[in-house]
C-alpha cells in the first residue's frame, strides 16, 4: 500500500457484472490513485441488461463497517450510491459527519436503475434537506432531478437546494446531449462534452461519482474535480460499443 495515496470509501450496492456499484467504484478508484474501501448497502442479480433481485443490508451492520473503517482510517471522501430509503440514507451521511466532519460526501442519487428496477422513493422532503446540508455534491441526471425537487427551474440563476454543489447530468436530455451543469452556491458553470459520439453504459453514473470522489480526495476543489471526471467518463464511455465498459485514464 502506498502511503501516497488518499483513502477513500463507496457505501452502495454490489452488482455482480461489475459495470456498478462497488466494483465499479473499485476500479475507477484504483485507476485515479486513490486507496478504496467499500460498504455493501446490497446485494443485488442483474447483469449489464436485466435487473432480477434486490437484496438490502441491514442498516446496523453498515454503521458498524462505517465505525471501524473511520476508526482505523483518515478517510478523505466518501461516494453514495444505492439505498433503499432517506431514512437508511440520513444514518450514514450523519454517521460519516459525525466520525469525521471534514470527510467530503458524495451523492449519486440513484432513484432508479438503467434496468428500470425503483431503488428509492422521496417521501419526505424535510428529511431530503436535512441530508443534503451535510453532502458536499450530488450527481442527479434530469429525471432524477424532478423527482428530488418537483419546482426545480434549469434556468434559475439563483438554484439553491441544500448541498454544496449539485451536479446535473446531461446523458439523458436529448435537447442537450452531454452538457452537463455545475451549480455551486448561486455559480452555474456549463460542462461541454468533447464528444458524443459514445456508446451508452451500465453505470456510468456509479463511474462519473466515484471519479468525482477519488478527485476530491486528492484535494482538488469541486469544479475541478467534476470537470475532470467529466474527462475520465467520457473516455470510458468511448472504450467499446458494449454496455460494459473498460477503465483506464
Amino acid at each position: 500500500m502506498q502511503e501516497n495515496r488518499p483513502f477513500v470509501l463507496t457505501v452502495a450496492g454490489f452488482d455482480p457484472s461489475g459495470g456498478a456499484g462497488v466494483l465499479a467504484d473499485a476500479k475507477t478508484f484504483e485507476q485515479h490513485r486513490v486507496y478504496g474501501f467499500a460498504i455493501n448497502t446490497g446485494n443485488t442479480i442483474q447483469t449489464e441488461k436485466e435487473f432480477f433481485e434486490m437484496q438490502w443490508t441491514d442498516l446496523a451492520f453498515v454503521l458498524k463497517s462505517l465505525d471501524k473503517l473511520f476508526e482505523n482510517y483518515p478517510i478523505k471522501a466518501v461516494k453514495i450510491g444505492i439505498v433503499p430509503s432517506l431514512d437508511y440514507l440520513k444514518q450514514i451521511v450523519f454517521a460519516i459527519k459525525r466520525l469525521s466532519p471534514k470527510t467530503k460526501i458524495v451523492w449519486d442519487t440513484v432513484l432508479k436503475s438503467t434496468t428500470a428496477f425503483d431503488f428509492l422513493n422521496i417521501e419526505n422532503q424535510a428529511v431530503l434537506k436535512e441530508i443534503l446540508e451535510k453532502t458536499d455534491l450530488i450527481t442527479p441526471n434530469y429525471n432524477e432531478i424532478r423527482k428530488l425537487f418537483s419546482d426545480f427551474d434549469t434556468l434559475s440563476n439563483t438554484l439553491h437546494l441544500g448541498s454544496e454543489g449539485i451536479l446535473l447530468k446531461g446523458g439523458h436530455q436529448p435537447d442537450e446531449i452531454g452538457v452537463d451543469y455545475l451549480y455551486l452556491g448561486n455559480e452555474i458553470f456549463k460542462l461541454l462534452p468533447k464528444s458524443t459520439l459514445v456508446f451508452e453504459k451500465h453505470g456510468s453514473g456509479c463511474v462519473l461519482s466515484s471519479a468525482i470522489t477519488a478527485n476530491l480526495a486528492l484535494g482538488q476543489n469541486l469544479k475541478t474535480a467534476c470537470i475532470n471526471a467529466k474527462n475520465y467518463i467520457e473516455t470510458y464511455l468511448q472504450s467499446n460499443p458494449t454496455p460494459l465498459g473498460y477503465h483506464h485514464v
